[in-house]
């Protein structure tokens, strides 16, 4: 597979789109989680009572108003960096921006930018790097994923508390958003003017305040950078600091550069062109996205693009703590979209379920805490796939083992385990304990559960209750 295969430069210097086989590569290596997308203000389209703007252009305007910056000497359009840079000149204390900017988004409610709300759809995606510091990102992946609750681990870097990664991207148990020029707060922690961006892309080169975690992520995955808005030297740096290597250097991942200003730059075509063979460029950020998700929603079987890949708004993360009579679901963390599917359909049928989201949380007794709970479920759903059959050594073995156990102790006859498999994995070929393999398997393709399986469940659980 290669990323690098792109339609000729024509005559104006513009590369409008991927071929149909690097899209096909971007989506196999979507697939197998080795693409980061890297989020950039171009997506931020909001509506607002002037209609459609880019969030950032509006935020310049409401925030020179807040600071009684005069407008009339700025260039047209004018940026964040522009009013901060007057409001400085104009002896105007610095934090103050930053508090305003706080309250001014504080105040608003927009609703989730089209292009987010298509990334977010995308959960072959477990990790978002962002440059922009608004919140609108993790909505969108809440909303879409969680049914609007904040199950989406947030981190933001700043160069005075620097923030990496909690656990090793594969460990990972639930979507991450990366804020790597800060967040979003009262204080002067996140980057609005060229002077802050300057500050955080040192730091970052920095060998004592690199998050190192997330680096050796962007360093060894496939990246898109979409609507990074980054001038001609920015996009340059930029991307040598995220390889950490000359570009001209051989490596085996590439990137996309998708932005509305890039194949416009002549001179950053050309230093591409000739030294960073493995990047590719894209006109149009938002159009990205919405050929991205498209062909994403295809492949999944989903013509009509405009609905969500499944009906994850139903769906609410499980309970900190198990809750009295809850069927305990087992799975390997790849298959948690179609684990999140099966509850959501449960819920629905008013099955109590529980799984856990937080398997590496610091200060967690995680293994005692998912014996106890194996030890107090109703029942045990055990999720079987091919990620299973490939996955000789994980821990949801340990977690069947401990099913197994309990099993010993429950009368023959009565059930307690229900193994489900979401693919075409056999029973025969199944490499699960031998309890398992004399055990029904339900077949529930992509966790779709069929409505007899919801039904019985249901009642053997309001038999437990009786």
């Amino acid at each position: 597979m290669d990323l690098t295969t792109l339609r000729p430069v024509d005559s104006n210097g513009l590369a409008p789109s991927l071929d149909d086989d690097a899209w096909e590569d971007l989506l196999n290596y979507i697939e197998e989680k080795r693409v980061i997308p890297i989020v950039g203000p171009e997506l931020l389209r909001v509506e607002t009572d002037a209609g459609p703007r880019l969030l950032y252009d509006w935020l310049a305007e409401k925030l020179a108003a807040r600071l009684n910056v005069a407008t009339s000497t700025l260039p047209a359009p004018f940026t964040l960096n522009d009013v901060v840079c007057q409001f400085l000149a104009a002896r105007g204390r610095r934090e103050e921006a930053y508090t305003r900017l706080r309250t001014i988004l504080r105040e608003t409610n927009f609703a989730t930018p089209p292009a987010l709300k298509q990334l977010a759809q995308i959960t072959d995606f477990n990790l978002y790097v962002t440059t922009t510091f608004d919140p609108l990102l993790e909505q969108a992946i809440n909303a879409e994923r969680f049914g609007g609750a904040a199950s989406t681990e947030v981190i933001a870097y700043s160069p005075n508390r620097v923030a990496d990664l909690t656990v090793e991207r594969e460990h990972q148990q639930r979507p991450v958003v990366y804020h790597l020029l800060g967040r979003l707060s009262a204080s002067p922690t996140y980057v609005i003017s060229d002077e802050d961006t300057l500050e955080f892309i040192c730091a970052l080169q920095s060998e004592h305040l690199t998050p190192e975690k997330l680096f050796h992520e962007l360093e060894h995955n496939h990246l898109l950078l979409i609507g990074g808005n980054f001038s001609n030297w920015l996009a340059r740096f930029f991307l040598r600091m995220a390889k950490r290597r000359r570009l001209s250097d051989p490596r085996d991942v590439g990137e996309v550069l998708a932005d509305d200003t890039s194949l416009r730059d002549g001179r950053l075509v050309s230093f591409l062109q000739q030294v960073s063979a493995r990047t590719r460029m894209f006109d149009g950020a938002e159009k990205f996205v919405a050929e991205l998700h498209r062909r994403w929603m295809q492949r999944r079987g989903h013509e009509d693009v405009t609905l969500p890949a499944f009906a994850v708004q139903r769906f609410l993360p499980p309970a900190r703590e198990m809750p009295d009579n809850a069927i305990f679901i087992s799975y390997a963390r790849e298959d948690l979209p179609a684990v999140q599917r099966l509850k959501a359909a449960l819920d629905a049928a008013g099955v109590t379920t529980w799984f856990d989201m937080e398997r590496l949380e610091s200060g967690d007794d995680y293994d005692r805490k998912i014996r106890t709970n194996i030890s107090r479920c109703a029942f045990f759903v055990p999720v079987i796939s091919a990620t299973t059959q490939r996955r000789l050594e994980a821990y949801f073995r340990r977690e069947w083992s401990y099913a197994t156990d309990r099993a010993r102790n429950i009368a023959e006859g009565a059930v307690f385990i229900l193994p489900v498999c979401i693919d075409d994995t056999t029973e025969a070929a199944a490499l699960v304990p031998e309890k398992f393999k004399a055990l029904h398997f339900t077949r529930i393709p992509s966790g779709e559960p069929p409505p007899e399986f919801a039904r019985r469940l249901l009642e053997l659980t309001g038999g437990r209750r009786a």
